[in-house]
C-alpha cells in the first residue's frame, strides 16, 4: 500500500505540474524549454506483453506542441525492479509524445537518492540512463513568499528539509504563505504533512501559530495535543514548559535579543493563555521585551 509520504509528494505534482519543471531547472540545472503550460498525462505504459507499467506521474511541458516529457517517480527505498521499468517508461513516453523525455526521481533520504542516481546500462553501446535525482541535500532554501506561492511543492520540500535549520523561521513562514496558492481542500493535508515532518517543537509551534491566525482546523496528533485535549489541566505544567521553550527557540532562530530578565520571565511563566499570546507575537517582535508590552 502506498505510504503517506509517497502519496502526498505525488499529489504535489498533480496540484502543480510545473513543480517538475522547477525541480529540473532550479534544482538540477537542466535547461528547461520555455513552455506555455505544464500538464499531467497518463502515467500508464503498456507494451505487447501483458505487464503493467505505471509511473507515479507524468508531466508534459508544452507550447503549441510537447517540448519536454517528464516521468516523475517518488522513491522511498531501494527497488531493483526500477532499473528495468524506468527505461521502459522513458522510451514509451518519448515515442508517445514525440519529444525529449527525462526521468525525475524525488527521494526523502540521501542513501536512497544515492542508489537511485546509479547509471543504468541498457547494454547497447553508449546507451546509459542516468536518472535525474533530487535528494534532501539538494533542496534549496525557499525564503521568498512569492517564490513559495509560485511553487508550493518546492516550498513544502524546503520546509521539510530546512524547517529545523537556523533559517527555519523564514522557511516555515514561506511555506505558510505558499498554502494560499493551493486548492482549499488540499491545505490541511499539506500543513499536517509538514507538521509531522518538522523535528523540533519550535518549528512545529511556529507553523501552528501561523495557521491559528486563519481558519485552519488542525488534523495532526501534534496539533490536537496542543490545541485540543492538550489543554487539559493535568498537562498544564508540561505544556507551559514546552511553550516557553518554543518562544525562546523562535526568538533565537530569528536572532532576536533576549535579556536575562526576559528569559527568566518566559521560563517561569505557567499561564498558558499568556504563553499562547507570546507565541502569537514572537514572529513579529524585534526585541524580546516587546513581548511584554
Amino acid at each position: 500500500m502506498p505510504s503517506v509520504d509517497h502519496e502526498l509528494l505525488i499529489q504535489a505534482f498533480r496540484d502543480s505540474p510545473s513543480f517538475a519543471a522547477a525541480l529540473l531547472g532550479d534544482v538540477l540545472g537542466l535547461p528547461v524549454p520555455p513552455y506555455k503550460e505544464a500538464r499531467l498525462e497518463s502515467g500508464e505504459f503498456t507494451d505487447s506483453i501483458p505487464t503493467e507499467y505505471r509511473a507515479d506521474a507524468v508531466v508534459v511541458l508544452a507550447a503549441d506542441h510537447p517540448l519536454l516529457a517528464v516521468v516523475v517517480e517518488v522513491q522511498l527505498g531501494r527497488d531493483p525492479g526500477k532499473h528495468w521499468s524506468w527505461p521502459v517508461y522513458l522510451s514509451t513516453l518519448r515515442a508517445r509524445k514525440r519529444c525529449p523525455a527525462v526521468l525525475l526521481v524525488l527521494c526523502l533520504d540521501s542513501p536512497t537518492a544515492n542508489w537511485c542516481s546509479t547509471p543504468i546500462d541498457l547494454g547497447h553501446p553508449d546507451w546509459v540512463l542516468k536518472p535525474m535525482v533530487v535528494g534532501p541535500d539538494m533542496v534549496p532554501l525557499v525564503l521568498d513568499s512569492d517564490q513559495a506561492k509560485q511553487e508550493p511543492g518546492l516550498a513544502m520540500l524546503s520546509a521539510i528539509a530546512h524547517g529545523d535549520s537556523p533559517a527555519g523561521t523564514k522557511v516555515v513562514e514561506a511555506f505558510y504563505n505558499a498554502l494560499s496558492a493551493l486548492p482549499e481542500d488540499q491545505v490541511p493535508m499539506y500543513a499536517d504533512y509538514v507538521l509531522k515532518k518538522l523535528r523540533t517543537v519550535a518549528a512545529r509551534t511556529l507553523l501552528e501559530e501561523l495557521m491559528a491566525t486563519g481558519t485552519y482546523e488542525y488534523q495532526s496528533d501534534f496539533a490536537r495535543r496542543y490545541y485540543g485535549e492538550g489543554k487539559a489541566e493535568g498537562e498544564a505544567e508540561g505544556k507551559a514548559a514546552g511553550k516557553a521553550e518554543a518562544v525562546l527557540t523562535i526568538l533565537e532562530d530569528r536572532s532576536v535579543p533576549v535579556s536575562e530578565e526576559a528569559r527568566a520571565r518566559i521560563v517561569t511563566c505557567t499561564d498558558l493563555d499568556q504563553l499562547d499570546a507570546w507565541l502569537h507575537k514572537v514572529i513579529k517582535v524585534s526585541n524580546a521585551d516587546e513581548l511584554f508590552d
